[in-house]
């Protein structure tokens, strides 16, 4: 099973993970990508949407909404994403503003309608989270800050030979309160080019068990088990993660020999 997909930029709007190529029950990632002034419309019903600015600015609008100056980052390492969120069939415009920009464009199946939101950057959660060779920092850009029914999105930033996602966990079964069923999509990038990190995923019972190395526009599928990432020494890495299901939020279980590091 290849759970790896690539993105290489240029102009225009590129459907990465769909409903159709990919393992996942619900989520998906399509990027855009456009340079000053350049528009492109999204009418794709069923669905609910959260987009997270990479990098750029632009203004998003649509009926009865208009966000100005959504974006306020050169880079990933730049501070937080900020975010915009349209409900179940709600067509809406990106236009560039000020020069590129680079947008993930992130989706879920809807069945209940939400009103446009914006989440600037001084309104997104961020985090520490981890000690010593497992710390990071990580942001909440479409969490419980947000009305959705499926998406729960935010980023994590590891350097130098350091882990995340750690110690490693899942969330692929529905025994809620501890753990609910949510796929999720982690898509990278790193600071320089030659950078790289590591990406598992791998079940309890061994049926799965993959790593990637992944650079600058990779992005790996989760459709369960636990999935720890580590970046290479001397490099610093970014990463999108996109989990979608019906149980928002950070419930997961630690895989058992790993528990004793949850006690720090």
């Amino acid at each position: 099973m290849n759970l790896k997909k690539s993105y290489s930029e240029k102009y225009g709007y590129e459907r990465l993970i769909t409903e159709r190529n990919s393992p996942l029950a619900y989520a998906e990632l399509d990027f855009l990508y456009l340079s000053e002034g350049q528009r492109f419309t999204v009418d794709e019903r069923g669905k609910e949407f959260a987009l997270v600015v990479l990098r750029g600015s632009c203004k998003i609008y649509g009926e009865n909404f208009c966000f100005q100056n959504v974006g306020t980052r050169k880079s990933v390492f730049d501070g937080v994403g900020e975010a915009a969120y349209f409900g179940k069939d709600t067509p809406f415009t990106v236009e560039a503003v000020g020069g590129d920009v680079k947008i993930a464009v992130c989706k879920a199946p809807a069945e209940k309608f939400f009103e446009p939101q914006l989440f600037k950057a001084d309104s997104i959660k961020t985090k520490n989270l981890g000690y010593g060779a497992y710390a990071r920092k990580a942001a909440f850009n479409v969490a419980e800050n947000a009305k959705a029914n499926l998406l729960y999105i935010g980023e994590f930033w590891v350097e130098d030979g350091n882990w995340a996602s750690f110690p490693p966990h899942k969330h692929d079964v529905e025994n809620m309160p501890q753990e609910g069923f949510l796929d999720e999509i982690y898509y990278f990038e790193f600071d320089k080019p030659a950078g790289f990190g590591v990406q598992m995923v791998y079940s309890k019972d061994g049926a799965l068990n993959e790593a990637y190395k992944v650079k600058t526009g990779d992005s790996v599928e989760i459709p369960k088990g636990y999935h720890p990432f580590s970046v290479a020494p001397g490099y610093k890495g970014y990463c999108l993660w996109i989990m979608a299901g019906k149980d928002r939020g950070i419930f997961c279980t630690t895989e058992e020999g790993h528990k004793w590091m949850l006690v720090k």
